[in-house]
């Protein structure tokens, strides 16, 4: 049943109900689109219809793409839904695609627009207050991250709860589940594949599900196999050379002949995996290795990749020398770096070291002060080794970046303890050789950790996620604000909702696959505490914060790069203009002053709940952007949309094309750089190629790591990039679709502009011998691993 309601000033003005035509007949039809029709009678003064409420009464929900109502003076009028209508409930509510501001409601729209944001706050009385929520409820609520151990099973698989004065982080969507036996403060856990609570339209579609399905047949497979055959015969536990890790790639994970008949005859199941599923056991060969096989052994690759890699948000300029800790020096020694001008005097192409920090060609990958507070806790757990690391970089006078020394650092167990800071420099012969590429591969470590913990799960993932859940409790779908932010909303939800079932959780792929381990998410959390700022997320603030960039307003962009060559955030300030001024002229359209920001009581609603209780350990900080004039909302838009567009993207979908190949960037250290006298040490003089890989994740590891890294970092084919509103009836108003096409065509030469760059022979940063294109900001792709394309939202 369905009825219509007026938009006009009077009251409430409703048609009678009226049932679909023809539901019994075509209830069965399997078919993408189904078009029912229903007849409205009203009288000449009706006016025009603001809403459609919805009523079903059939036994099973129903899926409500859009509505047209046609047969009016004014013409047709689009109602979006994209909605799950569920039975036996409260009739649905779903609003004309005209936007308005909460005073420009027209009076028979107001009350509607009240109860249905009440509804979702979970105060309605269709809404019951509170319990454990439903799959099929719509309701929007915040929690804690009390969900990530499960202490029922034992003390070692319990999680300290995420949020709160302890570890303070972002809130996330509240499931209600029931609170675990041992431990009132944890709640439930609901393991994959059972679903987890998210409200019923943020559910994957047919094509996400298709995705992730294929992804999990993989990881049965890839997974499976390395497990067995690592328990049936165990001296294959780390790989013997890099040939084990080629063929991976070539071959997939072959078996000895009487290895695979002894399997074979006492696991049947062995044998259709082989016999169906030879492709899904082979894995496709990473782009880094492509192009060039042995490029990421070099040390202008390894610099290279800290522009321009999948954590090219870490590199900062040298602003002082020598490098100081912030930490305290009661506790972790003096701040100092140990790293010296004689270090690194011979490295500076006849510059001082004064004149190399005033001339800005000194550069940082500072993790020292992020690992240093857990290094004895990380260090104390079996198979997992990690130090607090500083690397240096000198750029040449041809824009590219070299390492000129590397600082390994541990907690000091005495005061001048000698094991405390260690420093390695471009080696000199063959011993030095392989010491450095195990200092480089513990920076790696350090730079895959924080870049998975922090930079990906933290700054895109959760951090976006109060945002999202207040934007639905605050803002009516009528909000022109809303339809802005609507497409960059989409699936973060239940990804995130995923992420708690077997990504972020105790024991789960992070803590299996990342050298801090059980303690992942509480340095997560640190980081959380001590660095996240919303004020410094926007790509200009995070450049300049950096030091990578300065003020110029000489510049298309307002800023100058100081190293010009800087892929990720040359193809980055591209896409944070068009986005800027897309968010600037959207929101010129609806405000005209700083009293119609102020006086918008949605508005503010949505961003102080966010701030207050999605940020609740934040609440009070200084530094939050004000929300008093349309520059400020255009300026917050544009930080939320890159946030959840273009930044999600760089440090996504090149996980598995630049990180697949385990020796460029391992997750995980096993063994500490020996020093000379260890006992470790003569070991790895007699071997080093062995002993560099047995320090490197085992085949289990590393096969598990690279199949969950194959699947996040696949397209599906129901993609949305930037710039594309797959619905062009999302709003009734034309200048925001001509604005909106201004910003699609933006985008578009931004594309144009990315490719033209990858093709400057000039730019050593992403063209020459070897050296892959930057594309993780190119906005489109096709599906499946591209290394390429920018989704509109965190979907993966």
């Amino acid at each position: 049943m369905a009825e219509l309601v007026v938009a006009g000033n009077g009251g409430p003005k409703k048609s009678k109900p009226s049932a679909l035509v023809g539901w019994f007949e075509k209830k069965d039809v399997k078919a993408e689109r189904v078009v029912y029709t229903a007849d409205f009678a009203v009288d000449a003064s009706f006016g025009e219809p603001g809403a459609v409420t919805v009523l079903n009464r059939h036994r099973r929900e129903f899926f409500i793409e859009s509505i047209v109502v046609e047969g009016f003076p004014s013409g047709p009028a689009h109602f979006t839904c994209n909605s799950w209508v569920q039975p036996d409930r409260a009739p649905r509510v779903f609003f004309t695609n005209r936007p308005y501001l909460p005073d420009e409601t027209p009076p028979g729209l107001r009350e509607l627009r009240r109860q249905e944001l009440s509804d979702l706050r979970g105060e309605g009385a269709s809404a019951a207050a509170g319990g454990e929520r439903r799959l099929t409820d719509r309701v929007w609520e915040y929690d804690v991250y009390n969900d990530l151990g499960n202490p029922d099973k034992g003390a070692e698989f319990a999680r300290p709860v995420l949020g709160g004065d302890r570890l303070p982080y972002p809130r996330r969507m509240r499931t209600g589940r029931p609170k675990t036996v041992t431990d009132d403060g944890a709640e439930s856990r609901v393991e994959y594949p059972e679903p987890i609570y998210v409200s019923r339209d943020e559910e994957f579609e047919e094509g996400k599900d298709e995705m992730l399905s294929e992804g999990a047949l993989k990881a049965l497979l890839h997974n499976f196999m390395p497990l067995l055959v690592s328990s049936v015969s165990p001296d294959i536990r780390d790989f013997a050379g890099f040939h084990d890790v080629d063929n991976l790639f070539k071959e997939g994970l072959r078996l000895k002949q009487a290895l695979q008949d002894q399997l074979f005859q006492k696991i049947p199941f062995v044998r259709k995996i082989q016999e169906n599923s030879e492709g899904l056991l082979r894995y496709d060969t990473p782009d880094i290795i492509k192009k060039d096989k042995f490029a990421w052994l070099r040390d202008d690759e390894f610099a290279r990749q800290a522009l321009a890699g999948i954590n090219p948000v870490n590199i900062e300029r040298l602003q002082a020398f020598p490098p100081v800790s912030k930490l305290d020096p009661a506790v972790y020694g003096p701040p100092e770096s140990a790293i010296t001008e004689e270090h690194i005097a011979g490295q500076l192409d006849g510059m001082s070291v004064r004149q190399a920090v005033e001339d800005s060609r000194l550069y940082m990958l500072d993790y020292h002060d992020i690992f240093l507070p857990f290094l004895d806790r990380i260090n104390a757990q079996d198979g997992r080794k990690a130090y607090g690391t500083r690397t240096l970089f000198f750029l040449t006078a041809a824009g590219t970046l070299k390492p000129i020394a590397i600082e390994l650092s541990l907690p000091p167990m005495t005061d001048g303890c000698k094991r405390a800071k260690r420093v390695f420099t471009p080696p000199a012969d063959a011993t030095s050789n392989w010491l450095w590429q195990l200092a480089k591969a513990h920076v790696c470590s350090n730079d895959a950790g924080v870049h998975q913990l922090i930079n990906h799960w933290l700054r895109t993932h959760a951090c976006v996620e109060p945002f999202i859940i207040a934007a639905h409790r605050q803002l009516s779908a009528m909000h022109p604000i809303f339809k802005l932010l609507k497409p960059h909303m989409r699936y973060t939800l239940k990804i995130n909702a995923l992420a708690r079932q077997i990504l972020i959780n105790g024991d789960g792929v992070i803590e299996s696959g990342f050298t801090p381990g059980r303690y992942c998410m509480e340095m997560s959390a640190f980081a959380y505490r001590e660095l996240w700022r919303l004020d410094q997320e926007g790509l200009p603030a995070d450049l300049i914060r950096r030091g990578m960039a300065v003020e110029d307003p000489t510049q298309p962009h307002g800023l100058r790069l100081l190293i010009e060559d800087y892929p990720y955030a040359a193809d980055g300030l591209l896409l944070w203009s068009a986005i800027t001024r897309w968010c600037g002229a959207y929101v010129a359209m609806y405000y005209p002053s700083d009293e119609s920001v102020r006086g918008d009581a949605e508005l503010q609603a949505w961003y102080g709940e966010a701030v207050r209780a999605g940020h609740a350990d934040k609440r009070d900080a200084p530094w939050w952007p004000r929300l008093a004039s349309p520059a400020d909302l255009a300026s917050l838009l544009a930080t939320l949309v890159w946030l959840a567009s273009a930044q999600h993207a760089a440090l996504n979908f090149g996980q598995y094309p630049l990180g697949g190949y385990i020796p460029n960037r391992p997750p995980l250290m096993r063994r500490l750089v020996p020093a000379e006298g260890d006992p470790e040490y003569a070991h790895l003089v007699a071997d080093p190629h062995r002993f560099f890989l047995s320090a490197l994740p085992s085949l289990t590891q590393a096969t598990t790591f690279m199949t969950v890294i194959d699947t996040l970092s696949t397209h599906s084919a129901d993609e949305e990039y930037l710039g594309e509103r797959p619905d062009g009836a999302w709003t009734a108003d034309p200048a925001a679709l001509a604005a909106a096409r201004e910003f699609a065509e933006e985008v578009r030469r931004a594309e144009e502009e990315i490719e033209r760059r990858n093709a400057d022979t000039g730019r050593r940063n992403r063209c020459g011998a070897g050296v892959l294109p930057y594309e993780l900001m190119a906005p489109t792709s096709g599906p499946g691993i591209t290394c390429r394309g920018v989704p509109n939202s965190v979907t993966i």
